[in-house]
């Protein structure tokens, strides 16, 4: 469906409202803004703590039931808590969605989408990319029909004047904010920005392996050989992706690039959209990415996450095919030398491998990097042993570790 421009009245206020920001403290829309640094009890900023309320209220979905919160809960890294790989949403919470809900920290550290000077896809918010900022993937959800499922910004607003902190809101951005809905939402979403950007939980670096690095804590053994497999090229190699090293922007290691993968991940027939065969996710070049839609190199690939609180979550990838933590590091060191393990087989007895894709674009999933290089037979790159040590690593990234 085509986005409805604004009308030239929406537009003239918005212009009106950016202007009075200019000689006023009302805040950016990016990183910089010039908003009154009043602290609230949260100890947040004003703005962030509005960001605070409105991320936890369901009040201001269709159904009355759904906040951000619900699909992005901290006990989880800010990941999914639902049992099922994707949530449900809509006016009555019983439409699916399609792809695992993302988790939401460390991503302050995220830029907007581009390419590096060598091509690699790099940055975006979702796991397409497709929002530029950490403000443009909060308005997504709130006019989703699956999710949050509100038809308009008005209706959207018209909740928010009803929340108990409407006056709170109108204090900080304006008594007649919530006069305009577009330029309201705006506001909205941009608290929701600095809520994440501000509050420690969602970058907390208080994990076992940052004690480790600061000197508070000694890994065992068995983490200790699973922290050299995830960097060794011949090994794991997770770090070819997941960086363990400490970043220029960042006070710890992120693991994550933000650069983008093409897995091969078994097709989660958990999905109901997944139940049409002729329903795929593009990723990359999928229609949330009509302006990739040409770029067929880069079909099936996906946002590479942090790892980061990773074994908190309960399912994992794009798609939720996974919920064991020790079966996703199986399949990446099993997944072309055991492919039966992963893959349906067809009526003539072969292993359909990387079935979530047609069968034209199998040739994008990476089978040239350590541990995907392997054959049928061969010896994958990592023993069962290994896997352990490797998956006890993991589990000291988890954050709220006590020495």
């Amino acid at each position: 469906m085509a986005a409805r421009l604004p009308s030239s009245r929406t537009l003239a206020a918005i212009s009106a409202f950016l202007i009075a920001c200019a000689l006023t403290a009302c805040g950016g829309g990016g990183g910089g803004s010039s908003e009154a640094p009043a602290v609230s009890d949260s100890g947040l900023s004003a703005v962030a703590d509005l960001g605070r309320q409105i991320f936890h209220d369901p009040s201001l979905s269709a159904s009355g039931r759904m906040s951000c919160a619900s699909c992005h809960d901290q006990a989880f890294g800010h990941g999914s808590p639902f049992d099922t790989p994707v949530a449900m949403g809509g006016p009555n919470l019983d439409q699916p969605g399609v792809r695992n809900p993302p988790a939401l920290g460390y991503l302050r550290f995220n830029t907007s989408f581009g390419f590096a000077a060598d091509g690699t896809p790099t940055g975006g918010f979702f796991w397409d990319g497709r929002a530029a900022t950490l403000q443009d993937q909060a308005r997504e959800p709130f006019l989703n029909p699956i999710e949050m499922a509100n038809p308009d910004t008005a209706a959207v607003v018209a909740k928010l004047a009803a929340a108990p902190y409407a006056a709170q809101f109108r204090q900080v951005f304006g008594d007649a904010i919530l006069n305009t809905p577009d330029v309201a939402f705006d506001r909205m979403t941009f608290a929701l920005q600095r809520y994440q950007q501000e509050d420690s939980d969602f970058a907390a670096f208080s994990s076992k392996y940052d004690a480790f690095l600061a000197g508070r804590a000694t890994l065992t053994a068995q983490e200790l050989n699973g922290l050299a497999l995830f960097n060794r090229g011949d090994k794991g190699n997770c770090a070819g992706c997941h960086v363990s090293t400490k970043p220029a922007n960042a006070p710890g290691p992120l693991f994550t690039d933000f650069t983008y993968d093409n897995l091969g991940v078994p097709r989660n027939m958990a999905i109901p959209a997944n139940a049409d065969s002729s329903y795929w996710d593009g990723g990359l070049c999928g229609s949330k990415r009509p302006d990739l839609a040409t770029r067929t190199d880069l079909c099936g690939a996906f946002k590479v996450p942090s790892l980061r609180n990773v074994a908190l979550r309960k399912h994992f990838f794009h798609n939720g095919a996974f919920s064991s933590l020790e079966d996703v590091v199986r399949f990446y060191v099993r997944r072309d030398t055991d492919p039966q393990l992963w893959y349906p087989v067809d009526a003539q007895g072969n292993v359909t491998s990387y079935n979530d894709l047609p069968a034209a674009l199998r040739g994008n999933v990476n089978t040239t990097e350590v541990p995907y290089n392997r054959r049928p037979g061969e010896q994958p790159a990592l023993s069962d042993s290994e896997v352990a040590d490797l998956v006890a690593f993991l589990r000291t990234l988890s954050d709220g570790y006590t020495p």
